[in-house]
């Protein structure tokens, strides 16, 4: 037979006594997940956005709770659930047992707490979106918007956002870190989206002046074994860093650090056409700390590895 929670003030399945459970509903600084160990965990992170996946690895009923001065948005890549309830200050409790590929977001300072007794073991992604530090247009006035809560709901645009972020939670590529920081903005600009639709239509009308552009490429070309953040090219050519990457993107076609990876690895492919240098030494010429990343890299672009690629010429 099932067990049932039925209400808030059953608390027995988390070892709560019931007579502390009013005080287990205090206002909190912090996420909390009761038991603690029953989940497993990967963290990133980036300007404004930290990243964690939550693994639940047993199959019991376990609580969570968060309240902080940010936002919290969480995928759900899978929640079925024999019972339980969800609640986010400002809605109505939800019960429903089948809430997978849906989205939570409890914007800062608002509480979200929740019991249930998993059916499958839960897995999600959660973000910590920090509206002063975020990479996002200051036009917009991200960090003065007050986010509406909503509970299990679905956005395919967000979703897709997310797993990207996802993705690059492990990396320790420079070039990855400065396209999560750019996600971390696209992020912040679809939250906004939530509130005001109107907000995504204002576009950017042009990309780089002719002189921005030159300045930006011949840097790039100089200092292609360099590392550099969006800051820093932002700063050369006077604009925010959002809207730095939005007109370059429009002017060359591809993001910053994607345009600056593929002229790396496309200095390297000369490079290797010397069959007295070794991968290695090419590596380090074009800014990678060692040849597995450098593989990895070029591979990723090329489809082959440089071995592969320096026989081909042969």
């Amino acid at each position: 037979m099932e067990r049932s929670i039925g209400s808030l003030q059953n608390a027995k399945y988390t070892g709560i006594d019931p007579s502390q459970y009013e005080m287990s509903l205090r206002p909190v600084s912090t996420s909390e997940l009761v038991p603690p160990e029953i989940a497993r965990h990967q963290t990133a992170s980036w300007r404004g956005v930290h990243a964690k996946t939550v693994q639940i690895i047993n199959l019991e009923p376990f609580e969570y709770r968060f309240k902080q001065q940010c936002h919290l948005l969480i995928a759900i890549e899978q929640g079925v659930r024999h019972d339980g309830e969800t609640l986010l200050e400002g809605l109505p409790k939800s019960t429903v047992r089948q809430y997978s590929h849906t989205l939570i977001l409890v914007p800062a300072g608002r509480t979200l707490f929740g019991v249930q007794n998993p059916r499958l073991l839960p897995r999600s992604i959660c973000l910590y979106v920090d509206p002063q530090t975020v990479l996002v247009d200051p036009d917009l006035r991200f960090a003065e918007a007050e986010l509406r809560p909503r509970l299990l709901f679905e956005d395919p645009a967000i979703w897709e956002t997310v797993l990207k972020l996802k993705a690059q939670i492990g990396s320790t590529d420079p070039t990855d870190r400065m396209y999560a920081d750019t996600l971390g903005g696209v992020l912040a600009h679809e939250l906004l989206r939530l509130q005001a639709p109107s907000v995504s239509r204002r576009a950017f009308r042009g990309g780089l002046a002719a002189w921005q552009q030159k300045r930006i490429l011949d840097f790039m070309e100089e200092q292609l074994a360099q590392d550099f953040s969006l800051d820093a090219l932002a700063d050369l050519v006077g604009l925010s860093p959002y809207h730095f990457a939005r007109s370059f993107k429009r002017s060359v076609g591809e993001p910053p650090h994607r345009y600056w990876m593929r002229r790396r690895i496309e200095r390297a492919k000369a490079l290797l056409a010397n069959q007295g240098r070794s991968v290695t030494e090419i590596a380090f010429d074009v800014g990678f700390g060692g040849s597995s990343a450098f593989s990895v890299a070029f591979h990723r672009i090329t489809g082959q590895t440089p071995t592969e690629f320096r026989r081909r010429l042969e």
